[in-house]
């Protein structure tokens, strides 16, 4: 934040603007001048959705890869609650003034099915099926292409989960932590380089698919954060898929309100295909 107040002038060293970069002297006067909070607001944009469910109380939809969920520094525009609050007109009011609805989120570049709470009460009933997970109300599985093959048809990761203790941006499971993050898997198809699985999270811990594959040195082809390096053997396909290989395949739930069973399902986006596609030609090959 101090900063942003010296790049925007709001910062002054001896009645002067000063720079990030300036050494202070024992004598020099500082002066700083606060702004006046802006006020926040998200106005609705006329972004396409593909709309899965909807009835009065929530909307499924099936975001696209590159999509961020809610506004966030660097992207107060072109965001999925933008395009929601164009098509709903109003959401639920619980997440905020930005993240009206928004009961859980998947990443930039992950795609696949994400659901939002038009009001209130839904927002309420989604948010204890998310926080507690009962296993007869909520299922969700993802797709995710992982780098190596797996010798096991099936199996359960289950660590402590904490937030990195030197990078603040990304998460572990290697440093302790007082919570619990679980996810199964199981081998869908096995590639010469690579491994398809569909994942089942037990737990909702942020970036947990991630994370948990990249303790198996498996990380997800694309992954730049927990992924690791591009291997030289690794094709230009594979090198250059341009986002981690993950989307949210499927999502069910007991609807917070009519209680029906609620199922929704996206195919793999084009991209995603595309690469199953050509791990699968490049098998055949070898």
């Amino acid at each position: 934040m101090l900063k942003r107040l010296i790049e925007g002038g709001d910062v002054q060293v001896n009645d002067r603007p000063s720079k990030a970069s300036y050494r202070l002297q024992k004598s020099d006067a500082i002066s700083v001048s606060i702004p006046a909070p802006k006020t926040l607001s998200v106005e609705p944009e006329a972004i396409p959705l593909e709309i899965l469910y909807e009835d009065t109380d929530l909307i499924v939809v099936n975001k696209p890869s590159g999509m961020v969920v809610h506004p966030a520094p660097g992207h107060f525009t072109g965001t999925l609650v933008h395009a929601l609050l164009y098509h709903c007109q109003d959401l639920s009011g619980v997440g905020g003034v930005l993240r009206p609805g928004i009961v859980h989120r998947l990443d930039k570049d992950t795609s696949g099915v994400m659901v939002v709470a038009k009001h209130d009460a839904a927002h309420h009933g989604l948010a204890d099926l998310f926080k507690y997970r009962p296993k007869d109300q909520l299922d969700r599985r993802y797709l995710a292409v992982a780098r190596g093959r797996f010798r096991d048809d099936e199996g359960t990761i289950q660590t402590s989960y904490d937030r990195h203790p030197t990078d603040r941006k990304k998460y572990s499971s290697k440093f302790g932590g007082s919570r619990q993050a679980i996810t199964h898997f199981w081998v869908r198809a096995r590639y010469s380089l690579a491994t398809l699985l569909e994942l089942k999270l037990e737990t909702g811990r942020t970036h947990q698919i991630r994370v948990h594959l990249a303790d198996l040195h498996r990380g997800l082809i694309g992954d730049t954060v927990y992924g690791g390096r591009a291997l030289h053997r690794w094709p230009n396909f594979l090198k250059q898929f341009p986002r981690q290989a993950l989307h949210a395949r499927m999502l069910a739930f007991r609807h917070p309100i009519s209680g029906d069973w609620i199922s929704c399902e996206a195919p793999p986006p084009d991209d995603f295909q595309a690469l199953l596609d050509a791990l699968q030609s490049l098998s055949e090959t070898q």
